[in-house]
């Protein structure tokens, strides 16, 4: 599923700019399409996470981190009209699963937002992550810095909480606009993603584990 045809279903009409593009030209560019490429093939998703051989784990982790960032903030729009701090007075995943928000900032302390002020407020920090070229140099000349790996698993474990909310608490939502499969698929990429390179702790994915054992059964070799 290419992300354009992903921008046109949850789209339709409105234009979409991704929160950050790649430049055309750039290497991170080429690895973008690279992966556009095998998903439009369809490959099996399981072996399109693989590094591709003599590519740079750092570059291929950094254009993933972009590419769901885009995707899930697309996906959480579908449902945010029906996500609010009435309905969704904590952000959770159902009565076992609570977050709460730090960003060493504003919010030193763990702190217990409604879920749409969440996922506000960790979209703008994720932005502001991806953005700053300290943290994700442009360009290849320039290398990661040591905190890029940790920053990423914590975009990602952040990121993973935006599907818990949505799949335990909007899912009516999103089978209603025949979203289902895109955000199926999205996720399962997604899954598929943070095991291939251990980006998400175990703990963190026990919220879906039921639904990712049926969902997520494909098997290396593509079918």
């Amino acid at each position: 599923m290419s992300f354009g045809g992903f921008i046109d279903f949850f789209q339709k009409g409105k234009t979409f700019r991704p929160k950050k593009k790649f430049s055309p030209g750039t290497l991170r560019y080429s690895l973008y399409k690279h992966a556009q490429a095998s998903l439009n093939s369809g490959i099996n998703l399981r072996s399109a996470v693989q590094l591709p051989p003599g590519e740079d784990l750092y570059d291929w982790i950094a254009v993933h981190v972009v590419d769901f960032f885009n995707r899930i903030n697309l996906i959480y729009g579908t449902v945010c009209d029906y996500c609010t701090d009435t309905s969704c007075p904590t952000m959770s995943g159902g009565p076992k699963f609570e977050y709460l928000w730090a960003d060493k900032e504003k919010y030193k302390k763990p702190t217990q937002l409604p879920a749409p002020q969440y996922i506000s407020l960790l979209m703008d920090w994720i932005e502001a992550q991806i953005n700053n070229e300290n943290l994700f140099p442009v360009s290849t000349d320039v290398p990661f810095p040591k905190t890029f790996m940790p920053l990423c698993k914590k975009i990602l474990t952040r990121l993973f909480r935006v599907f818990v909310h949505v799949y335990i608490h909007h899912f009516d939502r999103i089978i209603s606009i025949g979203a289902e499969p895109h955000v199926n698929t999205c996720y399962k990429h997604f899954y598929y993603f943070i095991t291939e390179f251990e980006l998400v702790i175990n703990k963190e994915l026990e919220p879906l584990m039921e639904m990712t054992s049926k969902m997520c059964q494909d098997s290396l070799q593509s079918h």
